[in-house]
């Protein structure tokens, strides 16, 4: 008969996915999560399966944490409100992310997902997520009139989603408000509504 765990799984999978995020997968070794997560070599593995494994559990679980729990929030707002709060979110956890960690997803973008197309799939549903809240919010503002109908939804929210991307990007080197505002501050007021 196989010993209950004797740890909390989501804390260890909190640890594990901080240690991810922080590093990247390449520069996460399996002495790094045990020291993070304060498991044996034995116990991570029968737990999680191998690091390829686990960082795939991590991503998993902050996809969930984050990006989904994000869009849950903004979702109980009107449409034009929603977006403008799905982006001031990031900008505060941008200027406030002093190690510079970023995204994760935008992290495995860049570093697993061109070489992996497992990973791929599940950057590419991650961002299609946030690109279908965006699309979601744009198709109601505009049929409410709080959303401009001067562009197509689907290409506003494609923006969005390009927008979106590319403050992640710039926090990680150039955390700095008036960058990171003055790249939004444009997108917003595209939204607006001047039908």
């Amino acid at each position: 008969m196989a010993r209950p765990r004797q740890f909390d799984e989501e804390a260890v999978l909190d640890a594990a996915t901080e240690c991810f995020w922080s590093r990247g997968y390449e520069a996460t070794s399996v002495r790094d999560l045990i020291e993070t997560t304060g498991l044996t070599g034995a116990s991570l593995y029968n737990a999680f399966g191998d690091k390829r494994a686990l960082y795939q559990k991590a991503l998993d679980y902050y996809i969930e944490e984050s990006i989904a729990d994000r869009i849950q929030r903004c979702e109980a707002l009107p449409p034009r409100e929603a977006i403008g709060a799905f982006f001031e979110e990031i900008l505060k956890r941008s200027l406030s992310d002093r190690q510079h960690k970023g995204c994760m997803v935008v992290n495995a973008a860049l570093e697993v997902a061109p070489h992996d197309p497992e990973f791929r799939k599940i950057v590419a549903t991650a961002m299609k997520r946030v690109e279908t809240f965006f699309l979601d919010c744009v198709k109601a503002g505009q049929a409410s009139g709080t959303i401009t109908r001067s562009s197509e939804a689907e290409d506003l929210a494609r923006h969005l989603l390009g927008v979106l991307m590319g403050i992640r990007v710039l926090a990680r080197a150039r955390p700095e408000r008036a960058l990171l505002e003055g790249v939004l501050a444009p997108t917003l007021a595209l939204l607006d509504s001047r039908d």
